[in-house]
């Protein structure tokens, strides 16, 4: 299946489709596939609210906003490894059984999956700028990554308890 009707799925069954992921076996180059394609949508969905600042505030050229916001975002990689050793350690405390790898694949997954919902925050932000509108998708994009993330590492974790 391609990786954007993956996507798509996700968004009405993460369990079923983080079962078919992990079924695919371990494979450690697809989790940082996902990750690195996460970082660089999340990266792109920032350009509309950093050209926004840019023309708004021009004391900084749009060239040192995306700089910055490269190695912002870049910053993801190192401490997504952490974040899912942690929530691994969480699992296996609550009785899970799941691997290292599948604990990665569902973060990794989860942030892939939201990535749609970052572009569209990223336009909201950069045309309409700060208001109840991007709040509201802040926090629709936050419990869309933590309802996809949550079903994944319980896939991952306790789906053969």
């Amino acid at each position: 299946m391609a990786l954007t009707d993956d996507i798509l799925s996700t968004w009405r069954n993460p369990r079923r489709v983080m079962a078919r992921i992990l079924d695919a076996g371990p494979r450690e180059d697809r989790a940082l596939v996902f990750l690195l394609v996460a970082v660089l949508v999340i990266y792109v969905s920032l350009w509309p609210a950093l050209s926004r600042a840019a023309v708004l505030m021009p004391e900084a050229p749009l060239a040192q906003r995306l700089l910055a916001a490269f190695f912002g975002v870049l910053l993801l990689v190192p401490l997504a490894y952490p974040l899912a050793a942690l929530s691994h350690l969480a699992s296996r405390a609550a009785g899970g059984q799941g691997t290292w790898q599948g604990a990665r694949i569902a973060l990794f997954w989860a942030l892939l999956a939201v990535s749609p919902l970052m572009l569209l925050r990223g336009l909201v932000a950069g045309l309409i700028g700060i208001g109840i509108q991007l709040q509201l998708l802040d926090l629709l994009v936050f419990a869309g990554f933590l309802w996809i993330w949550l079903s994944g590492l319980w896939v991952a974790e306790f789906r053969g308890t």
